[in-house]
């Protein structure tokens, strides 16, 4: 592929899957040392949450790659599906940490338990800043190359980051409010921190799913490809028209189904040659799109409600 040819995808892939996974583990090890020392409950759940992002990372790191395996007599439309499990799978992992982080912080409050909890610390009010310092930086990273891969995982893995940095402001406005004779606020940040974590999972489920219905690309996109079609025809001198233009997302690729319209005393070998030139315009100037499915009508067909170019 072009994009692929012009970014090395393996590199960033793999740098990104390094970095990922290497600041994430030195958080959640610095905020379990946090929470334990400095006796903040609503630390120690960031504490889980950084550490689900060290499996989320590897998880999205999996699915780009096998994602890129070529197609084979099993698969003919290759694997481009992979990064869509590995989203999948990503939002159960996130969804079932915010449950978790929820359901500790509801029965420490209904109990009365966190009356007994010692006041945080110091050391929980630092590691909280910078928890939010550094993964903040980790989601302007990743989602920097994300795009640049246009992966799903790698943009889910980025909004796992900004959970992380989010769930970090609810932790440290607990522990500040904990400190100052409001113990209850440790773990109601802890509640807001599960909701944020369970609403970020949501958004990536949604996603991933639109992806694997073969969900239409953007109209934006589809407007863009007429646009191609028309300026095409129109420099060339080529006289076509579209009559039907269908597209499907597969993964992160863009199936397109285009009828178009030329004239009809055309040889077939003409025809075949213009549909073959549009064809191969729209892969060159669409690298998302995978692969592109051409009918020409003769000019005037009625079967279907024809765009005049």
């Amino acid at each position: 592929m072009e994009q692929d040819t012009k970014h090395d995808v393996k590199k960033i892939t793999n740098q990104l899957a390094f970095v990922g996974i290497l600041g994430n583990v030195f958080l959640a090890v610095f905020k379990l040392i946090a929470g334990i020392v400095g006796h903040s409950t609503a630390m120690l759940s960031d504490s889980i949450h950084t550490l689900s992002d060290v499996i989320a990372t590897f998880i999205a790191y999996l699915g780009v790659v096998l994602s890129r395996k070529k197609a084979d007599d099993k698969h003919p439309y290759g694997h481009d599906r992979m990064e869509c499990v590995a989203s999948l799978i990503l939002s159960f992992i996130l969804f079932a940490t915010g449950v978790e982080i929820g359901k500790k912080c509801i029965t420490a409050i209904v109990d009365g338990s966190y009356r007994q909890l010692a006041t945080p610390g110091m050391l929980a009010v630092i590691a909280a800043l910078v928890s939010i310092i550094t993964k903040e930086a980790m989601f302007w990273y990743t989602m920097r190359y994300a795009k640049l891969l246009n992966s799903s995982a790698f943009k889910a893995d980025a909004w796992h980051h900004r959970s992380d940095a989010l769930s970090s402001i609810g932790a440290l406005i607990g522990i500040v409010g904990a400190r100052h004779g409001f113990p209850v606020l440790d773990q109601v940040a802890g509640i807001l921190i599960c909701l944020m974590i369970m609403w970020v999972a949501i958004e990536i489920f949604r996603g991933a799913v639109d992806k694997m219905l073969d969900t239409s690309a953007d109209r934006e996109v589809e407007t863009r490809i007429k646009d191609l079609v028309y300026n095409f025809s129109r420099d060339e001198n080529l006289g076509v028209g579209v009559d039907l233009l269908r597209t499907r997302t597969f993964g992160e690729r863009v199936y397109v189904e285009m009828e178009i319209n030329a004239d009809g005393n055309l040889t077939l070998q003409q025809s075949h040659d213009i549909a073959e030139r549009v064809h191969d315009q729209i892969e060159k100037e669409f690298p998302e799109v995978k692969h592109v499915m051409i009918h020409v009508n003769p000019t005037g067909y009625k079967h279907h409600e024809e765009e005049k170019l």
